[in-house]
């Protein structure tokens, strides 16, 4: 296993995270199942543990709390928070009054005296940037949190919320967490050169590409849309749409160079997050001890720059093939009334001059 330091944080982790969401009933409910993934995780070398309060609705930290029983010291634990977990007003969000009691839910779930890295999982545009990072900095001097960070946060509101923090004397983002694979390049264009620049860790998810860069997905091949990814947006997956035609080409002649390279297609698309110099560690989300020990064994493959071109010339730079909105699509594109001026407000056509008699 390799480690880097986290951003600015002092805090050394490896490249390789786990990730639990698929702990619980959203994916594996079998929870000693869990926590022997989770222990053959740490044993292998991995001491950076990523969840999330809504992950199985608070069943993943639970889980992950369980096994991390006599280990918690050694372990770097990061959890999340924005989600609504019910139905209820006021229960998700980014404001201090929720933060405080989800914090405090999180903290019971993982039998735990501290969180390490606590992220905010999606923007909030209800709440002032100013609220969520006076109340972050608060539960760091409580001693609750040792720092936090974001996740899927476009480099705007990253850029944002480090201003606010400078002006008003709060600490800081001092990690993001967003999608970003072969096929999800569009982080390449802003939010990694800005994280870099701001010496930001940043912690990349589904390297897999939603499922895309399992293997199971290649053409000619049936799609079974009765479980997992495909069950859920059969539209990513259906070959027939026009719009994934990119993306099965891409994974045939990404196939062909993982066989190049004796790896697997899985083993490639983990190992090219962690080619970027803005990259700290590469979450990977298995659900089962199959698919812990599959992506442990790619753990030794490094793209040289040879191969790095190649996939340049197969997915360029920049390019997104797979979240169109970057994981998180803000009001400006998702509220019609922030793209619509009022009908009454809209300018009329311009009036024909009216004529004039000639002299």
């Amino acid at each position: 296993m390799h480690y880097r330091v986290l951003g600015a944080t002092g805090i050394e982790v490896s490249t390789y995270a786990l990730g639990t969401m698929m702990f619980g009933k959203i994916g594996n409910p079998d929870h000693a199942d869990g926590e022997r993934i989770i222990h053959a995780a740490l044993d292998a070398g991995i001491n950076f543990v990523d969840t999330a309060d809504m992950y199985s609705s608070g069943e993943s930290e639970e889980i992950v709390g369980k096994a991390l029983k006599g280990r918690r010291d050694d372990i770097v634990l990061a959890t999340k928070v924005h989600f609504s977990l019910d139905d209820q007003r006021n229960h998700g969000g980014n404001s201090r009054r929720y933060i405080v009691r989800a914090v405090e839910d999180s903290l019971r779930r993982l039998r735990t005296d501290w969180i390490d890295l606590y992220q905010i999982h999606r923007p909030d545009p209800k709440t002032d940037i100013e609220e969520t990072l006076g109340v972050l900095t608060d539960l760091v001097h409580a001693g609750k949190i040792r720092s936090f960070g974001c996740s899927t946060f476009p480099a705007e509101e990253i850029v944002e919320a480090w201003h606010v923090a400078e002006r008003r004397g709060l600490m800081k983002f001092r990690t993001e967490q967003p999608p970003y694979s072969v096929l999800a390049r569009g982080i390449e264009r802003s939010v990694l050169p800005t994280a870099r620049r701001l010496n930001m860790g940043v912690l990349t998810w589904s390297p897999l590409a939603w499922g895309f860069l399992s293997g199971k997905f290649r053409r000619g091949r049936e799609v079974d849309y009765s479980s997992g990814r495909a069950s859920l947006a059969a539209e990513r997956f259906d070959p027939a749409l026009p719009a994934n035609a990119a993306k099965y080409d891409a994974v045939e002649k990404l196939a062909e160079l993982a066989d190049e390279l004796g790896c697997t297609l899985p083993q490639l698309a983990t190992a090219f997050p962690l080619a970027h110099p803005a990259v700290t560690s590469v979450i990977i989300g298995p659900r089962t001890m199959e698919q812990l020990q599959a992506s442990l064994a790619g753990m030794d493959v490094v793209l040289d720059d040879a191969t790095l071109d190649r996939i340049d010339a197969i997915v360029p730079p920049g390019r997104e093939l797979v979240w169109e909105d970057g994981g998180w699509k803000p009001p400006a594109l998702s509220d019609v009334a922030m793209r619509r001026r009022a009908l009454a407000d809209r300018p009329a056509a311009a009036e024909e001059p009216a004529e004039t008699e000639s002299e």
